[in-house]
């Protein structure tokens, strides 16, 4: 488990993270999401006593990570899969965590083989290419086999096996019982993967809720009607309190009626329908939704 509480970071006069109180549990997937310079980065170093809260704190498992007697043994991260020599090779680097940590070597062969890179194990990490190198990250994560992870982009630099395998291997994790926490600016990725979500922007939490609550949760839930008479029956729909639009010839998105009042009325006037597709908010639109007045370098749309 990871506690925050009031956990608050300056760099001189930007304020990177404030105030920010929640629980990470164990047993699911948290999504850990926001803009860019939201402030996900720097509460994940805080987490990892990698920078000092200015205000408030942060433990794992009831103590500070400073305070671990073996932190590998009890917390795994990625943050910069870069962050190598790039002149060992895969296994002395997993070698030197291993002996710091007090880890049976033969933990490296079993990780190694857990992401793949058992046939590069004594190439020299340096000449690795990005997904290569976030599979080592992972395999340091887990070296310790700890119950508590972090992934902060872990799917960058991954082909599309790569992308299948973290996810199913986040999930079957948290399905241990671990707690695990990972970053990502990919939507449909969160959208298959997290089970929770914890939101920031310009660096205060504003949300900290389920995956389908916060999808749910100020939608503008419409219906997608799909018939020959389009134009007349979006008559009839606005007449009756909806707001429709056109998207194709035969296309209607309507909002304001669901489904069983949209069919009501098609039975009522005759009216053939194709399809009658109740559809809500995916998570990205969501997401945009609530941090539209968080971003920090955005654009004018």
């Amino acid at each position: 488990m990871i506690e925050l509480r009031g956990l608050t970071k300056r760099f001189g006069g930007q304020l990177a993270v404030d105030g920010v109180t929640c629980t990470i549990t164990p047993g699911r997937v948290t999504g850990f999401l926001g803009p860019n310079g939201a402030g996900k980065t720097t509460t994940m170093r805080m987490i990892l006593g990698l920078d000092a809260p200015t205000a408030g704190g942060v433990t794992v498992n009831g103590r500070r990570y400073a305070d671990l007697p073996v932190p590998m043994r009890e917390v795994g991260a990625l943050l910069d899969a870069r962050a190598v020599h790039g002149g060992r090779t895969a296994y002395h680097h997993l070698l030197c965590l291993a002996q710091s940590n007090r880890i049976d070597r033969r933990r490296i062969d079993e990780v190694l083989g857990l992401v793949g890179l058992e046939a590069v194990a004594r190439r020299r990490a340096g000449r690795f290419s990005l997904g290569m190198s976030q599979r080592l990250g992972i395999a340091a994560a887990l070296l310790g086999d700890p119950a508590v992870l972090l992934f902060d982009e872990p799917v960058n630099g991954l082909d599309p096996d790569g992308i299948l395998w973290i996810r199913n291997l986040m999930r079957d994790l948290a399905a241990e019982g671990r707690t695990v926490l990972v970053s990502s600016h990919l939507m449909s990725e969160m959208a298959l993967t997290a089970d929770h979500l914890v939101v920031i922007g310009r660096g205060r939490l504003i949300a900290d809720t389920g995956l389908e609550a916060f999808m749910r949760g100020g939608a503008d839930r419409s219906v997608l009607v799909r018939t020959a008479q389009a134009a007349t029956f979006g008559d009839r729909l606005r007449a009756a309190g909806a707001e429709v639009r056109r998207d194709r010839a035969d296309a209607l998105t309507v909002s304001g009626l669901d489904s069983a009042e949209i069919g009501r009325l098609a039975a009522l006037d005759g009216v053939p329908l194709v399809e009658l597709t109740p559809r809500g908010q995916s998570l990205e639109e969501a997401f945009m939704a609530l941090t539209r007045e968080s971003v920090e370098f955005g654009v004018e749309r």
